[in-house]
């Protein structure tokens, strides 16, 4: 099995869903440690990004990326739009030129994105952000792929992996971004983008099964 360009872009399709239908939930948790602002950019820029996808429907995987990443990085303010600017530009990197995707070719693309993600935002697990979620998501996904799992197997146990990295924040004590500046205060508030980082790898489960 393959995920086939098609596939990719209903994927960022139910990605885009699932923040529109759920921003108001992740301004929330961003209200509680943060400038409340996560969800309203994240939706802004999915929704731009949707406006793009037709006009790079029939490039490779990596120029869809690519696409996704610049829009992003122009369209969302505060932090978000920078890193998940950069995940998505270095999944394009890792994709550049295919037609499909392999399970080895999926990892090497969120291995790309996760690098891109620590190289601009500088944090590390533990610092309460979106790496939370990303580290066991993406740790879960090569075991997966190294056991000879299937695409929908290893997915799934990425998508399950991720949640509990960003259930897995609600403890924490913020060390980066503007929950940082609460100290203390920021522990048992679950992280905003660790929260969209979820969606991702579970829209990706729920696409690709």
């Amino acid at each position: 099995m393959t995920i086939s360009r098609d596939a990719v872009l209903d994927w960022l399709k139910a990605f885009a869903a699932t923040i529109n239908e759920n921003a108001a939930y992740l301004t929330q948790l961003d209200s509680d440690i943060g400038d409340g602002d996560h969800g309203a950019n994240m939706n802004r820029g999915m929704q731009a990004v949707l406006t793009a996808l037709p006009g790079v429907a029939d490039k490779d995987v990596g120029s869809i990326f690519k696409t996704v990443g610049m829009k992003l990085v122009s369209t969302v303010g505060g932090a978000s739009g920078p890193l998940y600017g950069t995940m998505f530009m270095q999944m394009g990197n890792a994709t550049a030129g295919k037609m499909e995707l392999t399970l080895d070719d999926w990892v090497a693309a969120v291995q790309a994105g996760y690098d891109g993600v620590i190289m601009r935002g500088k944090a590390q697990p533990g610092d309460k952000t979106m790496v939370d979620a990303l580290t066991p998501g993406l740790a879960a996904l090569k075991g997966q792929r190294d056991n000879g799992a299937a695409i929908p197997e290893a997915l799934n146990a990425a998508a399950a992996a991720t949640r509990q990295g960003m259930e897995a924040t609600i403890p924490l004590v913020a060390r980066k971004g503007r929950a940082s500046y609460l100290g203390e205060r920021s522990a048992n508030h679950q992280d905003p983008g660790a929260t969209s980082s979820y969606y991702l790898m579970k829209t990706a489960a729920e696409t690709w099964k």
